[in-house]
C-alpha cells in the first residue's frame, strides 16, 4: 500500500483529546498576550506588513515552486501546502528570546498570524492545493469546504486565544504565573501532543517517513530564510529578521496535524509530513537560537518599539 492509500487510524476519544491538548497550548500562549500587541500593528505596521507578507503569501508561493520541483506524491505535496498555510507556532516566541530576537515583535506576529489564519490557512490550502493537479483531486475527493474549515480553526485557535487574553485581562498575575509553566513545558505538551497522534500509527510512520525527510528539510530551510531575507531586503534591524525567521520556519504543525485528522481522514502523507514537521522545526529551531545567542544583534533600535 502507498503512501497516498494509507489512512493513519484514530478512534474519537483520542481526536478529541488532541483537539482539547492543542487548544490548550493555544490558551497558554495566549496568556501571554494583550490587546496592545495588536495595536502595536497599527504604530509601527512594516514589520507585520513584511512578515505577513511572508508567511501567508510568499511561503505558499514558494512551496508551490518547490512541489513543482520535487514532484512529490499528492498527499505529500497537499502536507506541505497545508503546513505552509499554518500560522506561527507556539514555540516561536520562546526560541525567539533565545535567539536575541525581537520577542515583542515575535509575540506579536504570533497573536496577528493566527487571527489571520482564521481564514488565510483555508484560503491557502484551497488556493494552492487547487492549482496543483495531483492536490485538486484528492481535494475533490474529500469534499472539503472552506466554511467548515474555517469553523474548525475558530474552535481550535480563535476560543482559546480569546479565552486566554480574557484570562490575562482579568487575573494577570496568575496568567503570568501559569504562563511561565506553560513556556516551560510546552515543547513537551506538544511532543506528546505529536505522539498521541502517532501512537496506534507508529509503524506507518515509521514505514513512509523516509519519503518525507528531503521535502521537509528544503521545505523548512525554506521557510527561514524567506523570513530572514525577505527582511533584510525592506532593511529591517537584526533582531526583527531573527524574529521573523523563526515565527515563519516554526510554523504550527501541530494545527496542520489536527486539520488532517478532521477533514482528511489521517490520510498518511498529509499527516506523516505534518508530524515530521513537528519534530524537525524544534531540531532546527533550537539550533539556529542557539546559534542567535552566542552572536547579540547590534544595538540599533527596532522600528517595533
Amino acid at each position: 500500500m502507498g503512501i497516498d492509500e494509507v489512512q493513519l487510524n484514530f478512534n474519537p476519544a483520542t481526536l478529541l483529546l488532541m483537539n482539547i491538548l492543542i487548544g490548550f497550548i493555544m490558551f497558554g500562549v495566549a496568556l501571554d498576550l494583550k490587546p496592545a500587541d495588536f495595536k502595536r500593528t497599527l504604530r509601527s505596521p512594516k514589520p507585520f506588513i513584511i512578515g505577513l507578507s511572508a508567511q501567508f503569501i510568499i511561503m505558499p508561493a514558494l512551496t508551490f515552486l518547490l512541489v513543482l520541483i520535487l514532484q512529490p506524491q499528492p498527499s505529500i505535496a497537499l502536507g506541505m501546502f497545508l503546513v505552509a498555510a499554518a500560522p506561527g507556532g507556539n514555540l516561536s516566541n520562546f526560541l525567539t528570546h533565545l535567539a536575541k530576537g525581537n520577542t515583542p515583535l515575535s509575540i506579536s506576529m504570533s497573536a496577528v498570524s493566527t487571527a489571520f489564519s482564521l481564514f488565510m490557512t483555508p484560503l491557502n490550502v484551497m488556493l494552492w492545493g487547487s492549482l496543483y493537479g495531483p492536490t485538486r483531486e484528492i481535494l475533490r475527493s474529500f469534499m472539503i469546504h472552506p466554511i467548515d474549515l474555517v469553523q474548525t480553526i475558530v474552535i481550535l485557535l480563535g476560543i482559546p486565544l480569546a479565552l486566554g487574553m480574557y484570562v490575562n485581562h482579568k487575573a494577570p498575575r496568575w496568567s503570568s504565573k501559569a504562563s511561565r509553566f506553560m513556556k516551560r513545558f510546552s515543547i513537551g505538551f506538544f511532543l506528546v501532543f505529536v505522539a498521541g497522534a502517532l501512537a496506534a500509527n507508529f509503524n506507518y510512520f515509521l514505514e513512509f517517513v523516509s519519503m518525507v525527510v528531503l521535502a521537509v528539510f528544503l521545505h523548512n530551510m525554506i521557510a527561514i530564510l524567506t523570513g530572514y531575507f525577505t527582511s533584510r531586503a525592506f532593511k529591517l534591524p537584526e533582531r526583527d529578521r531573527r524574529a521573523i525567521a523563526i515565527e515563519i520556519g516554526i510554523q504550527n504543525s501541530g494545527l496542520a496535524l489536527i486539520l488532517v485528522f478532521n477533514f482528511f481522514d489521517g490520510l498518511g502523507g498529509m499527516a506523516i509530513v505534518a508530524a515530521w514537521w513537528s519534530i524537525w522545526h524544534i531540531v532546527t529551531g533550537l539550533a539556529l537560537a542557539t546559534f542567535w545567542s552566542k552572536r547579540p544583534a547590534p544595538k540599533v533600535e527596532s522600528v517595533t518599539v
